[in-house]
């Protein structure tokens, strides 16, 4: 399978080495010519655009942004539907709501091109140990095709069901992530101001039944909040934004998790 890869930014930069790696025929587009640096004396090839990346291509794998990066590399006047034959996949890794994954399926479909989505969870350092986790979203047959261009840089993927429950589940999982970062950080906060030290308390809980990834993430660190509201706040609200508006068509009522999630968001922009 011929490979094209979009979006080489901290995630989705060691994803395409890995597919290199792994002897899959690539080719490269970026904005932004410093992206492809790290890709010189590699087997990868570089476009010129994503319509010329696509039709060298029988995969598409996306790891932008957002939902209007998605749009646009796709459906742009060069974007990837210029150039992808009949056949072709597109695979979006960006995590976006599922009804812009819909849409740019909607417009694939009319050319014969097929849509997935598979947004990931992970970082660089298990795309480095080949433990990427991927949640995909689309048909059967669409998503094993996929698979083994996947499996160069992800242990597990996890197909879900249809096109869009792969958004669904990651947005899920965000705003798991994001309630807990709010319970943790009270809790310690709450430790410290009742003379227990926050890394004593990370330590015992760490093993206990309380344990979660969001306290070993805040490390003991009662001014944690405020640290990744500078490295990953921006990208939390947006996730929060989405599954809040998905929520919307759901019938559960009283959904304290984004209650709390809320109230996270609230912590790290009025750090106590």
């Amino acid at each position: 399978m011929d490979v094209g890869f979009i979006g080489l930014g901290s995630q989705g930069g060691p994803m395409a080495g890995r597919i290199i790696e792994a002897g899959f025929p690539t080719t490269l587009w970026a904005r932004r010519l410093a992206s492809l640096d790290p890709f010189a004396g590699t087997a990868a090839t570089v476009a010129g655009s994503p319509a010329q990346l696509a039709a060298a291509s029988d995969l598409v794998c996306l790891c932008v942004v957002g939902d209007t990066d998605v749009e646009e590399v796709v459906t742009g006047e060069h974007g990837i539907l210029a150039g992808l034959k009949p056949g072709g996949v597109i695979a979006i890794h960006s995590t976006v709501h599922p009804k812009t994954c819909h849409r740019v399926a909607e417009k694939a479909a009319r050319q014969g091109v097929s849509v997935i989505d598979a947004p990931v969870s992970g970082g660089a350092p298990a795309v480095a140990e080949g433990r990427l986790l991927v949640m995909v979203g689309g048909d059967d047959d669409d998503v094993e095709r996929c698979r083994p261009v996947f499996a160069s840089y992800a242990d597990p993927i996890v197909h879900l069901g249809a096109l869009g429950s792969g958004q669904t589940t990651k947005l899920l999982n965000n705003l798991l992530f994001t309630a807990n970062l709010g319970t943790a950080a009270t809790t310690l906060a709450l430790g410290e101001a009742l003379g227990v030290l926050p890394d004593r308390l990370t330590e015992v809980i760490s093993r206990g039944s309380g344990n979660s990834f969001a306290l070993n993430v805040l490390g003991g660190d009662t001014g944690g909040l405020a640290r990744l509201a500078e490295m990953a706040g921006t990208l939390l609200q947006k996730d929060v934004r989405l599954v809040a508006d998905v929520a919307e068509s759901a019938t559960v009522t009283g959904v304290a998790v984004l209650d709390a999630a809320d109230a996270t968001l609230s912590l790290m922009e009025h750090p106590r």
